[in-house]
């Protein structure tokens, strides 16, 4: 069983008040969303413990904190208050996602800072309590699937969380993410080991899929980093950060029109990123 810890405040049920003023609902803007447009999975490289401390007493926090054994799920942050969790960071065109998302952390040892790995299991049950978590803030809020990412998508120069071994395919499952057509990446995979792009290529394929990447054409550090946050959720069985036939098959089929699917209601659906 799932259990979710939630801290609450009381209200008076009645009008709120400005001074001697009321202040009437009379009415209602047509033209508005959520304040909430992206999901932001990490794990915290610790015990639960030191993540709990570390998330309510030390400079970051979250909104969300998933525990194993047993799983539980754990509001930290009220969703409609900023948490600091995402720091420098940059997606399809947006920055400084502190302000537009929700952020959870995960209990999970992770790569413990060693930048070549190996990163930790992940608990089956504590990942299907942050699938329901996912879900609901998805559904809640109207978060687009394209928008549920990783922290080393959205800041892969500092980043890697939540590493190579997290199941981004149970998200996928549950119909939260959209995934690249396995076919078309088959194809092109063939296609690109007779002739591979060049590392211009690799970057504005980064850049339209929605990281922030340098457009030198170069194959530096910061652009090997990019490559490497792409590969980890993937194709996570290498992150070497070439730039590779695979990699270019997952990348290009990910960014083109139509190249993405999305499974709901039982079957693949074309996604369109909207």
């Amino acid at each position: 069983m799932i259990a979710l810890a939630v801290s609450g405040c009381a209200t008076s049920g009645g009008p709120q008040r400005v001074g001697r003023y009321a202040i009437s609902e009379q009415y209602a803007a047509q033209s508005q969303d959520s304040r909430v447009q992206y999901i932001v999975l990490h794990y915290t490289e610790t015990d639960f413990a030191k993540s709990l401390n570390i998330l309510t007493r030390g400079p970051v926090s979250s909104h969300y904190l998933v525990d194993a054994n047993p799983p539980r799920i754990y509001r930290l942050v009220p969703e409609d208050r900023r948490a600091w969790h995402a720091g420098k960071s940059y997606w399809q065109g947006q920055r400084g996602l502190n302000a537009a998302s929700i952020g959870i952390e995960i209990v999970n040892d992770g790569n413990r800072g060693h930048l070549e790995g190996p990163f930790a299991p992940w608990d089956p049950a504590q990942i299907d309590a942050v699938v329901a978590l996912v879900k609901d803030l998805a559904a809640r809020h109207g978060v687009q699937p394209h928008h549920i990412v990783g922290h080393s998508d959205i800041a892969p120069q500092r980043k890697q969380d939540p590493g190579a071994t997290f199941p981004w395919q149970q998200l996928v499952a549950a119909g939260l993410v959209p995934w690249p057509d396995a076919a078309q990446v088959a194809a092109a995979q063939t296609r690109f080991s007779g002739a591979l792009p060049s590392v211009a290529w690799f970057q504005e394929r980064l850049a339209a899929h929605g990281f922030e990447v340098p457009r030198s054409g170069e194959l530096d550090d910061a652009t090997r980093r990019v490559i490497i946050s792409f590969q980890m959720k993937y194709r996570p069985a290498r992150w070497d950060g070439e730039p590779d036939a695979e990699t270019a098959a997952w990348l290009e089929v990910a960014t083109t029109p139509g190249g993405l699917r999305l499974f709901r209601d039982g079957q693949w659906q074309v996604y369109q990123p909207q």
